[in-house]
């Protein structure tokens, strides 16, 4: 079994979002060891596959390295005592007991926070917040994640649940979403937003979308983020605006946020912001037109998470060491 580097107590994070499962061995400096990642199980199966899936990743990495807790990043809403996972829009949990299913199979201590908290501490401590005490990070994936760092400490709110901005409403009656309601601001901005839009201009045989039917031999279905952000970094008009949309979808959403919660820095992580300048841009743009009070207060940057997928996983064993 390795030796920990530079002493300290090594731990586990573990990131679960809509599509994937990935789990890392974490140095007390934020260092990651060693990694392993499989895909989610899908939401029609059983809760006992995804957390079959989490003991499996956990075990294979304990087996090289002197483990000594475990940390858990859950899309979706976790309770105030995290130990539940209330509700995951994108997976089949509904008050789910994460923390004692898994700590009982793992004989490990183990903490469960919502995956955007996690991402969150982790770029405050060893990304692009490190320094800065009142940061909005949102996430832009499957869905929105969101998580506020206030005075250099994790707000979590009353019950836990604080920062879920991809539900809050921007279009009354607009697109449904798996949350139960309407028109929640992730479903335009956000990587489903994205290949939404993108499917739907190949169905409708867009003369705008040529590049994106000859990429996928007319075939919707086979239409993904990456593939479009692809696409617009090779300057193909059509993914460029579909970008531009999103993007400005979410500067709309980032103006809201500053005047709720008057940040200093908003770090935008998820896979979809690793679209870069072709989707950050029109969001500062949209962001600065649509700022309260513009001209006339100070205005928050916004800026590309540091970590990239990582985030998750070094967040998750952070706050896991933490609570040793």
């Amino acid at each position: 079994m390795a030796d920990v580097p530079g002493g300290g107590a090594l731990t586990i994070g573990v990131d679960i979002g809509g599509t994937k499962v990935a789990a890392g061995v974490v140095t007390p400096e934020g260092r990651v060891l060693a990694r392993v990642r499989t895909e989610t199980p899908e939401r029609s199966k059983s809760p006992d596959v995804v957390e079959d899936t989490i003991v499996g990743a956990v075990q294979e990495l304990s087996r090289g390295f002197p483990v000594r807790a475990v940390g858990v990043g859950a899309a979706g809403f976790v309770d105030e005592q995290r130990g539940h996972v209330l509700f995951a829009p994108h997976l089949s949990w509904r008050r789910e007991p994460l923390r004692e299913a898994l700590g009982a199979r793992l004989g490990l201590p183990v903490v469960v926070e919502n995956d955007a908290n996690a991402a969150a501490w982790a770029e405050v401590w060893v990304g692009a917040g490190q320094g800065v005490d009142h940061v909005v990070v949102v996430n832009l994936g499957t869905g929105i994640g969101g998580a506020v760092v206030l005075d250099g400490k994790l707000w979590r709110g009353r019950h836990g649940i604080a920062g879920e901005f991809g539900h809050m409403t921007v279009v009354p009656g607009g697109h449904r979403c798996e949350c139960g309601n309407r028109g929640c601001w992730e479903q335009y901005a956000s990587g489903n937003a994205v290949t939404r839009e993108a499917r739907e201009l190949v169905r409708s045989e867009s003369p705008v979308a040529r590049g994106l039917h000859q990429a996928v031999g007319g075939d919707a279905r086979l239409i993904t983020g990456p593939l479009v952000s692809e696409l617009a970094s090779k300057g193909d008009r059509a993914c460029v605006e579909l970008l531009e949309d999103v993007g400005a979808w979410l500067g709309a959403g980032l103006a809201n946020l500053a005047a709720a919660f008057d940040p200093e820095l908003f770090i935008i992580g998820g896979g979809v912001s690793e679209a870069g300048e072709p989707l950050l841009g029109p969001a500062r743009t949209a962001f600065e037109r649509t700022l309260p009070g513009r001209g006339f207060r100070p205005a928050a940057r916004v800026v590309a998470a540091a970590l990239g997928n990582e985030a998750g996983m070094i967040g998750a064993a952070r706050l896991a060491g933490e609570a040793l």
